[in-house]
């Protein structure tokens, strides 16, 4: 039963998120009270849910890359990507990591660095389980994540001709009822995660700006200045969503790709590029050697508060990403084979990743050990929003790095409230690829208002982890259409083999 109505998921969705953010501001105690020790119980109880659904999920994609229907294509046979592999490149590796790994590249290594895994730290041991566990978390696993759901929904909309929607990705199994109460559900729980991961980022983000904005014009950090960025890079993005895909976050994606090479370019050629290239290639081969080992590490016998507090924890937040990421690269992604997808959005963005972790996070390492500048991971830790600018200032021309480095987290910042928007869109008018500039504009304003109350109640951290929570149910979610994928790829090798015959016969 197919339920009437366009803007059904998008009327449920607003409404609420308006209940949510009541909650926000003015229960923000009560809601903590509630939803933190439901996160806890999760994380202690059921993290090794979270460590064998990630580990699936890599396991399927590399069967894909090898398996019989690596040749289909995500579309009809005549169909040719929409973007060009460059540009599709940069977009998914935006969506994907965004400014979160301009953030954590410096600051996950230095943090592992200074409270290591296992053993003591400021040693060279803690020096390689830091870039080692720092590969770990950014590496293949959330991008894994991405291609599983990607996948699905690319396959859906573009070969079965179903709906832009998360439920579509069920229709081997759900058949009709995609359009009914289940998959109304399913879509409106999308949604409502993705605005709610999307607006903690928003908020986190703009913190890490305001505090790049002090760190240049030495003026005091305040929820003040953190609403004045909020509201200015809304407005940024608002014009960006009105040029369309094709523009905006395309020339976005391209610029921020092109910016990040050049930061990158000038840490290696003014830090010591040698050490930078043997971190690179050490750190590649303990992470593949210690691979299974790290992706099913529960330390039943030792202290779980590390495991839960970094690995467990980023699983959860890949897979509550998941939703809008996936929705943005199946998006992007038609026109493309499945061997190629994969390839893709499996390996090049982790290579590419590795790549940018050795330079920053491995750079600031050798700083810190073998040139024995420890004060530099005490700035570090002692104040993380502003890690990058800090190891930054230590390196020769500093004030160019800076300001390159400023560029790039602002424009990341930008691409990933312009797609989630483009997203939201997406997901809340039945699938449309297109959605209205209408529907994104409030979605994207409804975005920020969104994070703006949350920073003025300091209700943050709550939505983050009510956000995680919502990942668990999601993770089985996600088990499920790894299933039906495989349903759906049967199927469509069988339609080719039958037209196949018949066009032998004729």
């Amino acid at each position: 039963m197919r339920i009437k109505g366009r803007n059904t998921v998008f009327s449920i969705s607003v409404l609420l998120t308006g209940a949510f953010i009541i909650l926000g501001i003015f229960f923000t105690d009560g809601l903590a009270s509630i939803v933190e020790p439901i996160f806890k119980g999760i994380i202690d109880y059921f993290g090794w849910v979270y460590l064998s659904a990630a580990l699936l999920f890599v396991g399927f994609s590399i069967y894909l890359i090898f398996s019989k229907y690596g040749h289909i294509r995500l579309g009809k046979n005549t169909d040719k990507p929409e973007f060009k592999t460059i540009s599709w490149l940069a977009m998914l590796f935006g969506a994907g990591t965004g400014v979160g790994i301009v953030f954590w590249g410096v600051a996950e290594p230095v943090t592992h660095y200074v409270n290591p895994p296992s053993g003591e730290g400021y040693t060279e041991e803690a020096a390689n389980l830091a870039m080692q566990f720092t590969f770990f978390h950014w590496g293949i696993h959330p991008w894994a994540i991405y291609t599983v759901i990607g996948l699905a929904l690319a396959f859906f909309q573009f070969n079965k001709k179903l709906p832009a929607s998360v439920s579509s990705a069920f229709y081997t199994l759900l058949k009709d009822k995609i359009y009914g109460p289940i998959g109304k559900t399913i879509d409106i729980l999308a949604v409502f995660a993705t605005v709610f991961g999307i607006a903690t980022s928003l908020g986190l983000g703009a913190m890490q700006i305001s505090a790049g904005v002090t760190h240049f014009f030495d003026i005091s950090n305040s929820v003040t200045l953190q609403l004045i960025v909020l509201f200015s890079a809304t407005i940024l993005f608002l014009i960006s969503i009105s040029t369309g895909l094709k523009r905006g976050i395309q020339y976005l994606s391209n610029t921020v790709m092109v910016l990040s090479v050049l930061m990158l370019t000038l840490v290696l050629v003014m830090g010591s590029t040698s050490e930078i290239f043997r971190v690179l290639f050490n750190t590649v081969g303990i992470y593949m050697g210690n691979f299974v080992e790290m992706s099913l590490n529960l330390t039943p016998f030792g202290d779980y508060s590390w495991t839960g507090g970094w690995t467990i924890y980023y699983w959860a937040w890949w897979i509550a990403w998941a939703p809008f990421v996936g929705m943005f690269i199946a998006r992007i992604s038609k026109g493309r084979t499945i061997r190629e997808f994969v390839l893709g959005v499996l390996l090049v963005p982790s290579l590419g990743t590795f790549i940018w972790l050795s330079v920053l996070g491995g750079q600031a390492l050798h700083i810190i050990h073998n040139l024995g500048n420890s004060e530099l991971a005490e700035r570090i830790t002692a104040n993380v929003d502003l890690s990058l600018f800090t190891f930054l200032d230590v390196l020769p021309a500093s004030s160019l790095l800076n300001i390159v480095g400023f560029a790039v987290i602002i424009i990341y910042y930008i691409t990933v409230a312009d797609t989630s928007t483009y997203v939201l869109g997406m997901l809340s008018e039945e699938g449309n690829l297109n959605p209205s500039l209408k529907i994104k504009i409030t979605w994207g304003v409804i975005q920020s208002l969104v994070a703006a109350v949350l920073l003025m109640a300091g209700g943050l951290q709550v939505f983050q982890t009510a956000s995680i929570i919502a990942a668990f149910p999601f993770t089985i979610i996600m088990i499920i259409m790894c299933w039906s994928l495989f349903k759906g790829f049967n199927e469509e090798e069988k339609e080719e083999k039958t037209v196949i015959r018949m066009e032998k016969s004729s």
